[in-house]
């Protein structure tokens, strides 16, 4: 399934017979051709039991499914986008910037706690993110929105990259994380930059960070 960038803001998907794409409700912005859109309510490809565990877990962004033959333009708030291909590895990232993602993508729901023990779970309480993240693992695109742009960062195991949390958009590959503090002189005196908590990312595949410290 083809995602092409129309702008910094906007995509295009084709869509093809036999083909299924999920999207965030309300994202559609304009198509061409022989399109349906139908509320999604078997939570994507992990079905029902994914659809619950994102209930559960506070990520249940609703989706709609897209079938048919044509193209289809999609956005939404003017927020800025990027399309990530994976090639039969996981991303990882919070189910409210998710755009639209490949059918054929299995989908799931990951408990952040895991990754980093008790840090882990600080980071949900710090970001206001959870503790729970969405997962799309398999061979397909996905689109997930940012503010202000996205630069792709790469982990290697020599080189682990460190991270403000609100600044976070996602990470694909064999990668673990923690939250770590990064106390100075000024949060000690009380003029801290916000920056106190940094995510630490480690092993091999890559990060994505929106320039910008602001929530969609």
């Amino acid at each position: 399934m083809a995602f092409r960038e129309i702008n910094s803001r906007m995509i295009e998907v084709t869509v093809a017979p036999g083909q299924k794409l999920f999207s965030q409700r309300g994202a559609m912005l304009a198509y061409k051709g022989d399109v349906s859109f139908t509320p999604n309510i078997q939570g994507g490809q992990g079905g029902i039991a994914s659809m619950i565990g994102r209930r559960v877990a506070g990520e249940a962004t609703p989706l709609m499914t897209v079938e048919g033959s044509g193209t289809v333009m999609f956005g939404h708030g003017g927020h800025h986008i990027q399309v990530i291909n994976l090639t039969g590895d996981t991303l990882y990232v919070e189910a409210d910037r998710l755009l639209a993602f490949d059918g054929t993508l299995q989908q799931g729901t990951m408990f952040m706690g895991s990754q980093g023990g008790v840090m882990g779970m600080v980071r949900g309480q710090v970001t206001g993110q959870g503790l729970f993240t969405t997962t799309l693992k398999g061979h397909g695109a996905v689109a997930v929105m940012a503010h202000g742009g996205v630069i792709e960062i790469p982990i290697t195991p020599q080189r682990p990259v460190h991270v403000d949390p609100q600044a976070y958009v996602a990470h694909h590959g064999d990668v673990r994380n923690k939250l770590s503090t990064a106390l100075g002189w000024r949060d000690m005196v009380g003029r801290g930059s916000g920056e106190a908590f940094q995510l630490e990312l480690s092993g091999n595949g890559a990060v994505y960070v929106q320039a910008s410290e602001e929530k969609l």
